[in-house]
């Protein structure tokens, strides 16, 4: 193609985009000069105090003493940045773009390879960028890897490599096809796997991880980008109309009606809810087939339960506090996502209540429907990740109290069960949480509202972290208990059912 060819369809592209960037919901001048006042500002009272505690303090985790950990830990990274990349590319890749540029830009005659590939060359560039920072960031606020010259280089290169595989891998999981994902997620874990064995010492081990790294990104690159002209320009569509639908519920406060655009669709095993004789399955079978339904969402929950299991069990046991906090935390962090990925039945009992002039207002069998299946699930799968680990693993603590241990995973498994019941009741956004908080660092209700986006998860880690201070294990299982009926009874408040008339409901016989 002659320059004088290559520069029309540019020429048409460019004129496109300004023609759409003049629209009225053009960004102003003066919104952006809040937006960089806001971002100077968070910097000012919060990057520069952290990053100046930071330098003045050792870190808080030691990489340099051990060459082998610190390849290790590495190589965990980039597979679990590499994974994930690869997800949120199935869900939400580098080429989704507005549906109205999108639809004009495939009514032309102008290859979908030369404009697409120009957006997914800036969009990773972007990606692979926020990466780095955030690696380098996250490196050089929590260990040690920056402190020397002879581990600062090979960890800047290293955290280099892994941001271009990641943005990569973005690409990849978008215009590749599923099985074409598990492949590459396969030779991902070998490839770490086999940096990890060879006893290599000193930063040569960094080096050497480095140049796979960049050797991986080279060939993903190439082979991402000329998979770019077999996109189905239908299914990007699609993927491009949800993810406008996506933000409009985002920035309306909705957060969780935009990621529910994401769940998976059940298919298959229908006929498998009904026995032979025309009735139901009992509660667990019903919760079991509708899991299976969605294999992918069930795989998910499966592993982080029993990953959340074994590192809550870890800090269960551990010191009262210090170091064993963090695995409790983590652990229930993993148990509270594998929750919500156990089944659809959380949004089932959320229709049911908020519906009921439409389902009755028969709340027992309701409520064993909707929990029975939950509760058994996620105590299975936390109990035999944490049975798991106690029994063979040997980073179990040896002066542990089984009781204690058992009360207290049962107080975090109560607790994490509430959060996630008041997360999954929430509805549309209160208006009363866009009243303004006046204080002298400027209005704080955006807090508040992102407090109410991820309520379930502050109630976790916030939770976690009280029973780590209580000193007794009755009494952190106890309040434990306590903040999960709170965590319930804010979710029936959500639903419009906590009024003097509910224990009439839950028990209609008594009444």
């Amino acid at each position: 193609m002659t320059a004088q060819g290559a520069a029309a369809p540019r020429a048409r592209v460019h004129a496109v985009r300004h023609r759409y960037a003049r629209r009225g919901g053009r960004a102003t001048v003066r919104g952006r000069a809040y937006t960089a006042y806001l971002v100077a500002l968070f910097g000012v009272f919060y990057l520069v105090p952290v990053f100046h505690a930071a330098s003045t303090s050792p870190g808080l985790v030691s990489v340099r003493s051990d060459a082998g950990a610190m390849t290790a830990v590495a190589c965990a990274l980039a597979v679990g940045v590499c994974w994930g990349a690869q997800l949120l590319g199935r869900a939400w890749g580098p080429l989704v773009i507005q549906s109205f540029l999108l639809h004009v830009l495939t009514s032309t005659d102008i290859s979908p390879t030369y404009y697409l590939g120009s957006i997914a060359r800036r969009r990773l560039a972007y990606a692979g960028a926020a990466t780095l920072l955030t690696a380098c960031t996250a490196g050089y606020l929590a260990t040690d890897l920056f402190d020397r010259p002879d581990t600062a280089l090979p960890g800047l290169v290293v955290a280099t490599g892994v941001s271009a595989v990641a943005a990569v891998a973005w690409l990849w999981g978008q215009v590749r096809s599923v099985p074409a994902n598990l492949v590459l997620a396969a030779a991902v874990g070998a490839v770490a796997l086999a940096v990890t064995v060879p006893d290599v010492q000193g930063g040569a081990a960094l080096w050497l991880l480095a140049a796979v790294l960049m050797v991986t990104a080279v060939a993903l690159g190439r082979a991402a980008f000329r998979s770019i002209r077999t996109v189905e320009l239908a299914r990007l569509a699609r993927e491009s109309a949800r993810a406008s639908q996506a933000q409009a519920y985002a920035w309306t406060g909705t957060l969780h009606h935009a990621l529910d655009l994401y769940r998976p669709e059940p298919r298959g095993l229908t006929s498998a809810l009904i026995r032979p004789d025309g009735r139901l399955r009992g509660y667990l079978a019903q919760g079991a087939v509708r899991a299976l339904r969605t294999p992918g969402r069930a795989s998910a929950a499966v592993l982080f339960l029993l990953i959340g299991g074994a590192a809550l069990t870890l800090g269960a046991a551990g010191p009262d506090s210090g170091p064993a906090a963090l695995p409790w935390v983590a652990g229930s962090v993993c148990v509270y996502l594998g929750s919500g990925w156990v089944g659809e039945t959380w949004r089932g009992l959320r229709d049911e209540l908020t519906l009921a002039p439409l389902f009755g207002e028969r709340w027992g069998g309701t409520l064993a429907r909707a929990l029975v299946w939950p509760a058994v699930a996620v105590t299975a799968g936390a109990c035999l990740g944490g049975g798991a680990l106690a029994l063979t693993s040997p980073w179990a603590p040896q002066d542990a109290r089984p009781a204690d241990t058992a009360l207290l995973v049962a107080g975090s498994l109560a607790l994490v069960l509430g959060a996630r019941f008041m997360r999954e009741m929430k509805l549309h956004l209160p208006l009363e949480l866009l009243l303004p908080i006046i204080t002298p660092f400027g209005d704080l209700s955006g807090l508040r509202v992102v407090a109410w986006q991820f309520d379930g998860l502050v109630v976790v880690v916030v939770g976690i972290a009280v029973l780590n201070a209580v000193p007794s294990a009755p009494a952190a299982t106890a309040l434990a208990i306590g903040l999960a009926a709170c965590c319930v009874w804010v979710g029936l408040r959500r639903t419009g059912w906590a009024h003097r008339g509910l224990l009439s409901r839950l028990c209609p016989r008594a009444s």
